[in-house]
């Protein structure tokens, strides 16, 4: 690229500022206009410009204009974090033939315009602004590192989103290991009867899908597997995994129930059984471009006591509610569970989410599901308005703090609810409802400070409770330990950005699926697992990967071998060559620094972010 070869001949740096407005954001705190104004006499800049939102088009193009026209080689963006739309600039800057990587990025809303106001916030501005061009100036032309990518995707978790996700990766032509901890697959989902809002049997889009896994020869499925190894980087990845005999009580009932089925066969409440479970001990080992984690969730267990689960056997759980309707009988007029009549039901919501600190109780590690699991009401009204709908001599009283019944088209049964005669009692967490063992007519009693009432006290006799329990992050200790996963506050894996890379995580080549990140109903998992499939095809599609050029580099004329670096490096990037020099690998570096900071000899450098950068930026700092 000609702008490429002009800047390693030597020619004078030329910074181009653009400073954004954030629609307010950064507007109403900062003078911007004041801040182009005061860093356009900077040595090196030639244009400094402002525009309301920098990455919208119109403001791409303003930057495109300046190059394609000859009047910068440097650009300096002043808006929001980098982390948002960092790949937005360099996007704009390579579509107009410049190197992407002469560009420098300040931070004038979170750093500044978020936690200053007025004079100050300016003064700011424009020292952050200014420390931007002085690094600008310095910055050499950078290509991305390219390395090869194998044609193939690990996906661990053999649910409805791994099971998605796998499907669409191998009609990309990329084969694909599914991995499945169970003998089983369909995960969660096997676990229930019909869906919201199209009231499809769960059977059907589980056997849809694993027909589709069992047929393609670009999938290989292991069940009762984990992945015991793992090492390397996007592109290449080595995965080592195991499959043994399952041991847990749980699983041993569940092969029970299908023992003598024919392989290929799904069993309702139990999953798609491929029939293949080891004897003994196997392992293997994979080379694997991308790993798609779908390993799902778990729903939280109701406390001893909770709610009276546990002390009375007429409180369950909506899941096990679920179950017991599948095997009811469907021609009585009242609901029979276990051949007792259920005349009425106590449906209790947020049982496990929405935990609040001296309200609720914390676990043994002294944690609470403080977030909304999202699907319960819905779910929990769909399971209301069936038995409503098929046994209308059974009431429904319904318990919630709020009802939140987003999605498309799910307000609905809410709606259909009231007219089919459920009632409804709104609560408060401190107020929650109380279930006490009768000798009546009615085995329970449920008392609760009514909010819809004007905090009446009512009482209502009930033959079942039905606890709406949460979603929590399933553990996967040994895998985020392994692989040194980002997870959230929440315990859930954590993405990069939940509108910008909503699928990616921290560490590259490893992508999400489903429940495993969030709370999510089945269309939303599938739909997150084909944008993970989505997103690993166009990584591995051309055959290699281009990372970001941002890795350490070691000068072989300094460098002492005295391998202080290597037992620094937190990603073992670095090795010795036979000549006694430290050697980066490019390909596994992340360009944390810290082997820079323990080189006696200052021999190591971080391209794009050089130690003379930062003086030039200390330097810029002090001046202004």
């Amino acid at each position: 690229m000609s702008e490429t070869k002009k800047d390693e001949s030597g020619e004078e740096a030329r910074v181009g500022v653009y400073i954004c407005h954030c629609g307010g954001n950064i507007s109403d705190h900062v003078d911007v206009e004041k801040v182009a104004e005061a860093v356009k006499d900077i040595p090196g800049v030639v244009v400094s410009h402002t525009d309301m939102f920098m990455c919208s088009d119109p403001g791409q193009e303003l930057i495109q204009e300046d190059i394609n026209k000859g009047n910068i080689n440097r650009v300096v963006v002043a808006s929001c974090a980098p982390s948002l739309h960092e790949t937005t600039f360099r996007g704009a800057i390579s579509r107009a033939n410049m190197n992407p990587y002469l560009y420098e990025h300040a931070n004038i809303r979170e750093q500044d315009s978020w936690v200053h106001h007025g004079d100050p916030a300016t003064a700011k501005a424009i020292t952050l602004v200014a420390a931007a061009i002085s690094k600008a100036r310095g910055l050499k032309p950078l290509e991305p590192i390219r390395v090869d990518a194998a044609s193939h995707t690990t996906v661990i978790g053999g649910g409805i989103a791994g099971l998605r996700a796998a499907v669409d990766l191998a009609r990309n032509g990329i084969k694909v290991a599914l991995v499945e901890k169970s003998p089983f697959l369909g995960g969660n989902a096997s676990q229930l009867d019909r869906v919201f809002p199209t009231g499809e049997k769960v059977a059907d889009l589980i056997e849809y899908l694993t027909s589709a896994v069992a047929k393609d020869p670009n999938i290989t499925v292991y069940t009762c597997a984990e992945l015991t190894g793992f090492e390397g980087y996007i592109g290449n990845f080595k995965v080592t995994i195991k499959r043994k005999a399952p041991e847990d009580e749980a699983t041993q009932l569940m092969l029970k129930q299908v023992k003598g089925a024919a392989p290929g066969s799904f069993h309702p409440f139990v999953g798609f059984y491929p029939g293949d479970v080891p004897a003994a001990d196997e392992e293997e080992t994979l080379t694997t471009g991308v790993i798609v984690f779908a390993t799902g969730f778990e729903l939280y267990e109701p406390r001893q006591g909770e709610f009276g689960y546990g002390e009375n056997r007429e409180v369950i759980t909506l899941r096990q509610f679920i179950r017991a309707m599948a095997d009811a009988p469907a021609t009585t007029e009242t609901l029979t569970i276990d051949g007792r009549p259920v005349r009425r039901i106590a449906m209790i919501h947020c049982v496990g989410s929405r935990q609040i600190p001296g309200i609720h109780e914390a676990d043994e590690n002294d944690y609470m599901n403080e977030y909304c699991s999202r699907t319960c009401c819905t779910a929990t009204l769909q399971a209301a308005l069936e038995v409503r709908d098929n046994y209308p001599g059974t009431q429904i009283l319904d318990y919630y703090r709020d009802i939140r019944t987003y999605g498309h088209n799910q307000e609905e049964y809410y709606s259909r609810a009231s007219e089919k005669n459920v009632l409804f009692f709104r609560y408060e967490p401190e107020d929650s409802p109380v279930i006490t063992k009768t000798t009546g007519e009615y085995p329970l009693k449920v008392t609760v400070v009514d909010k819809l009432t004007f905090n009446e006290e009512v009482e209502a006799g009930v033959d079942l409770v039905v606890l709406a329990t949460g979603m929590k992050a399933k553990n996967i200790d040994s895998l985020v330990e392994m692989m040194k996963l980002p997870v959230g506050a929440d315990k859930f894996l954590q993405e990069v950005h939940p509108k910008l890379r909503p699928v990616e995580m921290a560490n590259g080549g490893i992508l999400l699926a489903g429940t495993c990140q969030a709370p999510m109903d089945i269309n939303e998992s599938c739909n997150a697992a084909q944008a993970a499939a989505a997103k690993a095809a166009a990584l591995l599609g051309k055959g290699f990967v281009e990372l970001d050029p941002f890795v350490a580099l070691v000068d072989p004329d300094r460098c002492e071998g005295n391998g202080d670096c290597i037992a620094e490096c937190p990603e073992n990037a670095i090795s010795m060559t036979p000549d006694n020099k430290a050697e980066v690998n490019p390909a596994l570096c992340t360009g944390c620094g810290m082997c820079v900071a323990v080189c006696s000899v200052n021999g190591i450098d971080v391209q794009g972010w050089g130690l003379k950068e930062y003086e030039n930026m200390v330097d810029a700092i002090v001046k202004f």
